[in-house]
């Protein structure tokens, strides 16, 4: 069990710190920087490492108030985690949207 919540979380875990670290790269102000596109890449990992160590913490901190309250502390937590994703899939869906009405031969309007 103990493997499978790890894979669950590590998964995309690794595939947002990923997505956010290409899409920084993309940028015009880090283009041709390799150490600010490094650094940005180590903040955004660093970050992520601080909420893995800040989540258990919280957990330990709330648990003696009965294990249901650790679970809705994770259950705000995701849906945080969703409402600050919200927004970066928006504009990934938004653009996927426009590529496909381009190749059909449609404008953008």
């Amino acid at each position: 069990m103990l493997l499978l919540c790890g894979g669950l979380v590590n998964g995309p875990y690794a595939l947002i710190t990923t997505a956010v670290s290409a899409d920084l790269g993309t940028h015009e102000s880090l283009r041709g920087n390799s150490r600010a596109l490094s650094t940005v890449t180590a903040i955004i990992d660093g970050t992520g490492s601080i909420g893995a160590a800040l989540g258990p913490l919280f957990a330990g901190l709330i648990s003696p108030t009965g294990w249901n309250n650790v679970f809705y502390m994770l259950i705000s937590a995701d849906i945080l985690a969703c409402l600050f994703l919200t927004r970066l899939v928006f504009k990934e869906v938004k653009g996927w949207c426009g590529q496909i009405s381009r190749a059909r031969g449609f404008r953008e309007i």
